[in-house]
């Protein structure tokens, strides 16, 4: 009997959208030098990430929370040379910054971490709710989440992905045949390069939507939300030129 990844793989070869460019940064085989990786929240979300990208062994990662010891805990329960911090400690140790909070915190997190991320990949993993995060997720809901967390980090190389499937379900794929897609969204060509080469060493594979505007597409209330399908069905289900 074909898995429900099959399923979904096989039906949305047939939605009937209207064709899309093909974004300017397709995903090649890139491959990236180790980074650093700080993490703005060590929930479900944060732990899940960092634990891909400590399994190589590559790339060194510092965890934050709302408190220490809660970071820590995190971080010793992952192993891998995990180190845990305040959110602007692990702001300034990283390469690439990942927001892992609910949306709702985000204009208190850029007050918070101020010019710690200017030029810097900021990787958005949040996701807006109206039930959770009120009148930003109005916001969101209207003119696109990447759009407005772009507001609150200007100087910020900002990425969307990693938002748009439970980690539930990422934990489990990681690294199956087909690869499932991870959508990602964003202005900033080189950092979408570097983030599709973490997706990769993830076990996933990226598919760029475009630019920050695109990232609507794969949020909460929208297409590609919760597709856990492959990347060829999840350019026909966004309506997106075969790569």
């Amino acid at each position: 009997m074909p898995s429900r990844r099959q399923i979904l793989a096989f039906t949305s070869l047939f939605v009937t959208l209207p064709l899309l460019p093909r974004p300017a940064c397709s995903a090649g085989n890139e491959v990236i030098g180790p980074l650093k990786l700080g993490f703005i929240g060590a929930g479900q979300v944060g732990s899940t990430l960092a634990g891909f990208w400590l399994r190589g062994g590559r790339h060194p990662v510092m965890l934050s929370a709302r408190t220490l010891s809660e970071a820590q805990s995190v971080a010793d329960n992952l192993g891998g040379g995990a180190r845990a911090g305040t959110p602007q400690e692990a702001a300034a140790f990283a390469d690439i910054v990942v927001l892992a909070v609910p949306y709702g915190a985000l204009p208190a997190v850029a007050r918070d971490l101020g010019g710690s991320v200017s030029g810097k990949i900021l990787l958005d993993a949040t996701n807006p709710y109206s039930w959770r995060d009120g009148a930003i997720a109005a916001e969101a809901a209207r003119d696109g989440a990447g759009v407005v967390t772009a507001r609150y980090f200007p100087q910020a190389r900002l990425v969307r992905g990693f938002n748009s499937i439970a980690m539930t379900a990422l934990r489990a794929e990681a690294n199956e045949t087909p690869r499932i897609a991870i959508p990602l969204a964003g202005d900033d060509q080189a950092a979408l390069a570097t983030v599709s080469g973490l997706t990769r060493e993830a076990g996933f594979e990226p598919v760029v939507t475009g630019g920050l505007s695109s990232a609507k597409l794969f949020q909460p209330g929208n297409p590609g939300f919760e597709a856990v399908t492959t990347a060829p069905a999840l350019r026909a289900q966004l309506g997106l030129k075969p790569a």
